[in-house]
């Protein structure tokens, strides 16, 4: 196969070489669909997960969102924990965060410690309070 060099605006007329924009046409139509079955690989590893009590029952309205990025807790509808692990930064909703003691008590099993330790280290700096909804 020989290299060549194409002028952009020949690639635009179909009328000085229609073969060369077919094959344009399909490498751009390759490329879409490369992109796409890449965005498609993302959303197969992001995965729900229902939390789970202490007695192991399932919790209808509490979320353990796992991406490739990180993990989701949401309780209800609004995100509340995001842990970053390329980062390796955690950030809390600045609304959210402590909405209710269900919330809360969620909020501590996700994170592994009690309120108190949260609490500081938002303090602290190592939580940060952001928007997440």
């Amino acid at each position: 196969m020989k290299a060549f060099t194409v002028n952009s605006k020949d690639l635009l007329d179909n009328s000085k070489n229609p073969n060369l924009s077919l094959s344009v046409k399909d490498i751009i139509k390759n490329n879409k669909i490369r992109k796409e079955d890449s965005a498609m690989k993302t959303i197969k590893k992001i995965r729900v997960r229902n939390m789970k009590s202490n007695s192991d029952n399932t919790h209808a309205n509490q979320f353990i969102i796992d991406t490739p990025e990180g993990q989701y807790f949401q309780s209800y509808n609004s995100i509340i924990v995001y842990e970053n692990w390329k980062e390796h930064k955690t950030y809390l909703d600045k609304n959210n965060w402590d909405y209710s003691v269900t919330t809360g008590k969620y909020r501590n099993q996700f994170l592994g410690e009690t309120k108190k330790d949260t609490e500081r280290k938002i303090k602290a700096g190592i939580y940060k309070l952001v928007d997440l909804n």
